[in-house]
């Protein structure tokens, strides 16, 4: 069953986040994810957002095959090195959801 890493991130050091970028998408590649956005900025289209969670934050979303493989990810020694830069390189929200089997989709 399909996973999703949803993030909301605001850039704090663009120096830093592009590094923070490179290291973290063939880590993100190396098990099995993919971005579905990336960086997009966010049009709230209902409910009241509090003003500080709001563009200009961007938007990411990416999907892994698996719960058990975004977890890998997000513990890999290939993903520490840009878990650690983006401490100084962005704010984040981040949330890990499962997505939809085909069954139980109908």
């Amino acid at each position: 069953m399909t996973a999703y890493v949803i993030s909301q991130v605001e850039i704090l050091e663009p120096e830093q986040w592009e590094r923070y970028r490179q290291i973290a998408a063939p880590a993100i590649a190396k098990f099995g994810g993919r971005y579905l956005v990336r960086g997009a900025d966010a049009e709230v289209a209902e409910a009241d957002w509090p003003a500080e969670h709001v563009p200009p934050q961007k938007v990411i979303v990416v999907e892994f095959p698996s719960m058990e493989a975004l977890h890998a990810w997000y513990q890999s020694e290939d993903y520490a090195p840009a878990l650690a830069i983006r401490q100084t390189a962005v704010k984040r929200r981040l949330i890990f959801v499962r997505g939809l089997d085909e069954a139980s989709a109908l």
